[in-house]
């Protein structure tokens, strides 16, 4: 996707800075045309030299050298993409108030293409009002911000603030411009929910139930329906999987109880509701407030169902709905999952067997078939879960225009 596209790159002062050099080398091999700009604190933390020679191109620092002249504005109209990463607080401060002290921003407020930025400072950097309120400035300018990661950072200290790693940006800027390309979007306008990950029910403050699922699967399908051109919110349970797709909102959950408030109060706008999610059928009925201390030689706990999120939506379902359910089974997987979709108003379901080798939790693969509510069945060979998302949601699209 990002073969031909001309990217600049803007590089600001931060230790974050070295990660530069990778993902200009990765924007290369992806067959972009780089260029890159850098400030002059940004030349503390790596070459201009190093820069210039992954690029193939001269990385300027100054609007004038006394002897040539940087011209900022062909810069700022040259790019498909600015992307400012490192973007310090420093730097997304000026970008907010549209001050102009060095070339970085001179370029910046001649752009004329799209501005994305990837944050990187301390956690409490980022978590200043001043620096939220700078954000939420830029957005409102309609520039983009690839989500900020947690993990070590230059204090020491573990939290948010960490520039995404190259690769991630490399593939979130591969999201954008297939979302901006002027190809077939044939969702483009419809709404999408999609419920991904497991729930946890908690026993006591420290203990809880809960199932295997890591969200995988259901993260694919929201990645696919937003490739396809829809706007997809994706309910997502605890799990350490995330998606940095600029198409997708998600919205983190816990409990079975509050992924059905959360997707039954979006219901009614919704046009598409994939149900990925493993959300656990039972929960204990009564929680205790206190760690409970080991005794008994065994300990009883009461169980309570917890809402059927898919009868719900299914009993509710509007005229132009379509809804996507899943069964994951151990024995009479067909039967069962013929009996989910016509119990709970399915238009589709998506059936996979614990007992297939490469399928089921945890795996980057998976092994599926399809049936739809007019009777027709299509079994799938083992793919990558990208490849079998790309499946479901092609046949969403054949049978939402059939």
């Amino acid at each position: 996707m990002l073969q031909g596209k001309k990217i600049l790159l803007g590089v600001s002062g931060s230790i974050a800075a070295y990660k530069a050099a990778t993902l200009t080398r990765l924007l290369v091999k992806a067959g972009a045309e780089v260029k890159v700009i850098m400030t002059q604190a940004a030349a503390g933390f790596i070459t201009p030299l190093t820069l210039a020679t992954l690029s193939k191109n001269e990385v300027p620092l100054e609007i004038s050298d006394h002897s040539s002249w940087n011209n900022h504005v062909m810069l700022g109209r040259w790019a498909d993409v600015m992307l400012i990463a490192p973007a310090s607080a420093n730097t997304l401060a000026k970008m907010a108030l549209g001050l102009c002290d060095n070339l970085l921003l001179a370029v910046y407020l001649s752009a004329t293409c799209p501005v994305v930025f990837a944050a990187a400072m301390d956690e409490d950097m980022w978590h200043h009002p001043a620096t939220r309120s700078n954000v939420e400035k830029l957005l409102s300018y309609g520039h983009r911000q690839i989500p900020v990661a947690s993990g070590e950072l230059a204090s020491g200290l573990f939290g948010e603030g960490r520039m995404a790693e190259p690769e991630q940006i490399v593939e979130w800027l591969e999201h954008f411009l297939l979302e901006k390309a002027p190809q077939s979007r044939p969702l483009q306008g419809q709404r999408a929910i999609v419920t991904a990950g497991p729930t946890i029910e908690h026993i006591d403050p420290v203990r809880y139930i809960s199932n295997h699922s890591s969200g995988k699967m259901g993260i694919a399908i929201a990645e696919a329906l937003a490739n396809a051109g829809a706007a997809v919110e994706l309910m997502l349970g605890p799990t350490s999987q995330q998606t940095t797709h600029p198409g997708i909102t998600t919205t983190r959950i816990q409990t079975a109880q509050e992924m059905f408030e959360q997707v039954t109060a979006r219901y009614p706008h919704a046009d598409i509701v994939v149900a990925a999610a493993a959300v656990a059928d039972y929960r204990p009925a009564n929680i205790a407030d206190r760690k409970i201390k080991k005794g008994e030689a065994q300990l009883h706990i009461d169980l309570e169902k917890t809402p059927d999120i898919l009868r719900s939506l299914g009993e509710n379902k509007a005229e132009g709905q379509f809804l996507v359910g899943f069964s994951l089974e151990t024995n009479n997987e067909r039967e069962y999952a013929l009996k989910k979709l016509h119990d709970k108003h399915l238009d589709l379901i998506v059936m996979n067997s614990l007992a297939d080798a490469g399928a089921g939790f945890n795996y980057d693969t998976n092994k599926v078939t399809l049936f739809d509510k007019s009777g027709n069945e299509r079994s799938l060979p083992l793919k990558s879960k990208q490849a079998v998302a790309q499946d479901i949601v092609s046949a969403i699209i054949e049978l939402k225009h059939a």
